[in-house]
């Protein structure tokens, strides 16, 4: 039952914080907040997509939905493995977190074929994508402190 809850709570925060991360990271670089959200969306819209300065459901919508079901993936896969524990410490949730989003970096950039990145180069700098991977690692471990039995 704690795999469960710390595989839902995780992955249901794992990508708003890479998105808030992003969102501030483009920000910085004068770009539209959604802009990496749009970004993600280009496995259907090509390359172009984390260009696209509108807010608009081809684009956005696509890539927030994308973007979230990747935060679920990689959320299940690190409430599983933390799940193993009755109630972790601290050191191994933000661990744990930052272990997976270092994973997912590896695998989203390293691994899959370039149209199935997550498309924040598209939108960000290399610094913005990293920062996005350190958002999806405290989304992952504010989940899994949030889930954590009392």
């Amino acid at each position: 039952m704690n795999r469960l809850r710390y595989m839902l709570a995780a992955g249901a925060l794992a990508g708003p914080g890479a998105a808030l991360a992003l969102a501030c990271a483009a920000r910085q670089e004068g770009k539209r907040p959604w802009q990496p959200l749009n970004g993600t969306s280009h496995w259907a819209r090509g390359p172009g997509a984390g260009r696209r300065r509108d807010l608009d459901l081809r684009h956005t919508g696509l890539g927030a939905v994308t973007h979230h079901a990747a935060g679920l993936f990689w959320g299940m896969i690190y409430g599983a493995w933390l799940g193993r524990r009755d109630r972790p410490g601290n050191g191994r949730i933000l661990g744990g977190a930052v272990t997976v989003a270092a994973l997912a970096a590896v695998v989203d950039y390293g691994l899959v074929p370039r149209r199935l990145t997550p498309g924040w180069e598209h939108a960000v700098s290399p610094r913005g994508v990293a920062l996005g991977f350190a958002g999806m690692a405290a989304g992952l471990a504010l989940g899994a402190v949030l889930a954590r039995p009392r």
